[in-house]
C-alpha cells in the first residue's frame, strides 16, 4: 500500500497557496482562490493512476482555467511513446509503488533545449474535485500533473490563461509546428491541407481554432481552441463520399449544433448502421462535422510534425526525419 498524504515531498518554489495560483489577478481565477484547497490524487480519488489504460480515455478536459491551448497541445503525447516518455519519464515512482515520494518531474522544450520541471503532486481542487483540467477517466492524473509542471514554468496557473497552440506544441514537442488559415485560402489550398491531414491523423497532433464564431454555430466560442481526434471518409445511402472530421472540446460537453450534430438531420443520409458506428464513437465534448461545415466554421488547423524517435521528428511533406528546430509565431491571436 502506498503511503498516507503526509511526510511526503513538498515543493517550497511552488507552494500549495495562492501566489501558485494568481499572479496578476485580472482574471476570473482570482475570485475562486479563497475556495480552492491543495489534494494529492490518493486524497481524491481510490485508485489514482498516471494514464488510462484506453487511450481515447486520455482525453483532457479544461476546468475552471482559460488553458484550452495548452489542452489541446497535449494530444500529442498520445501520437507518441517515445515523446510521451521525453515529456513524462517513465521511470518515476507513482502511487501504486512502494518508493512514491509525492515528486514528478516533466520536461518542457525551452530555448532550444529541454528543461526539467520538478513539483510536487498536490493539485487545485474545489470540494474534493480537480478544478483544473483533468481526463475522460477521472483517475489518471498525466494531465493535471503536466498541467502544473507547466504552470510552474510561467509562474503560477493563471499564466496559461488565453494562449496560442502552436507555442504550447512547440513546447511540448521540441519540434516543428505549422498553422494553416483557411480564412481567405484558395479552394485548391484548402482541399490540399485537408487531404495532407487525413494522411496523417494517426502520428500527427492536430488542433483546430475558431477566431471569430458565426451565428448558428452553437457554443463554438470565440478564441477557442479544439483538438482533431480523427478524420474519416463516410458514404450517403446513395453513394456520395463524405468527408467527416471528429472535433473534441475540451470544454467537456458536445457543442455543434449543425447538421451533424448529434440529434442532425444529415445522419438520416447514412444508412444506419454506419451512421451508429460513428456516433458510438463519440466521448464527452466529442461531435462530427463535415468537411464544408468544418471550413466554413473553424478559421484555422496547427499540425504539429510528428516524432519518431527521441529528438527527431518526421517531415509532413518528405516523411524524413531530422532533428527538431523551433518554428516561431508572430500572430497575436490567444485562445482561452
Amino acid at each position: 500500500m502506498p503511503p498516507p498524504a503526509t511526510g511526503l515531498f513538498v515543493d517550497p518554489e511552488f507552494p500549495a497557496c495562492v501566489s501558485s495560483l494568481v499572479g496578476r489577478g485580472d482574471t476570473p481565477l482570482s475570485p475562486l482562490c479563497d475556495r480552492i484547497t491543495w489534494l494529492r490524487p490518493q486524497e481524491i480519488c481510490a485508485s489514482p493512476h498516471l494514464f488510462p489504460e484506453n487511450r481515447r480515455d486520455a482525453l483532457g478536459k479544461q476546468g475552471i482555467l482559460g488553458d484550452c491551448w495548452f489542452i489541446c497541445a497535449c494530444s500529442a503525447l498520445q501520437k507518441s511513446h517515445a515523446l510521451l516518455h521525453q515529456v513524462f519519464p517513465a521511470d518515476q515512482s507513482t502511487w501504486e509503488d512502494q518508493g512514491y515520494t509525492g515528486r514528478f518531474t516533466c520536461r518542457f522544450w525551452r530555448f532550444g533545449r529541454w528543461v526539467e520541471v520538478t513539483i510536487d503532486d498536490r493539485l487545485p481542487c474545489l470540494g474534493r474535485k480537480l478544478c483544473f483540467s483533468h481526463c475522460q477517466d477521472q483517475g489518471a492524473f498525466w494531465l493535471p500533473l503536466l498541467e502544473k509542471a507547466y504552470a510552474k514554468l510561467h509562474g503560477c496557473y493563471e499564466a496559461l490563461w488565453a494562449g496560442q497552440v502552436v507555442d504550447a506544441l512547440v513546447d511540448i514537442t521540441g519540434g516543428l509546428v505549422e498553422r494553416w488559415t483557411f480564412d481567405f485560402a484558395e479552394e485548391g489550398f484548402r482541399e490540399g491541407m485537408l487531404s495532407r491531414m487525413l494522411d496523417m491523423k494517426e502520428t500527427c497532433a492536430m488542433s483546430c481554432s475558431v477566431l471569430h464564431s458565426r451565428e448558428g454555430s452553437g457554443d463554438l466560442a470565440q478564441f477557442h481552441a479544439f483538438t482533431i481526434t480523427d478524420i474519416q471518409h463516410g458514404f450517403t445511402k446513395d453513394g456520395q463520399s463524405l468527408l467527416l472530421l471528429r472535433v473534441h472540446n475540451p470544454w467537456g460537453r458536445s457543442c455543434w449544433k449543425g447538421s451533424w450534430g448529434e440529434s442532425g438531420d444529415n445522419w438520416a443520409l447514412m444508412d444506419q448502421t454506419e451512421s451508429s458506428r460513428l456516433l458510438a464513437q463519440l466521448q464527452d465534448g466529442e461531435f462530427w462535422v463535415e468537411k464544408e461545415e468544418f471550413l466554413r466554421e473553424f478559421n484555422e488547423v496547427t499540425v504539429a510534425f510528428p516524432v519518431i524517435e527521441k529528438d527527431q521528428i518526421q517531415s509532413i511533406w518528405t516523411g524524413e526525419c531530422r532533428f527538431p528546430s523551433i518554428s516561431y509565431t508572430t500572430d497575436l491571436w490567444f485562445l482561452d
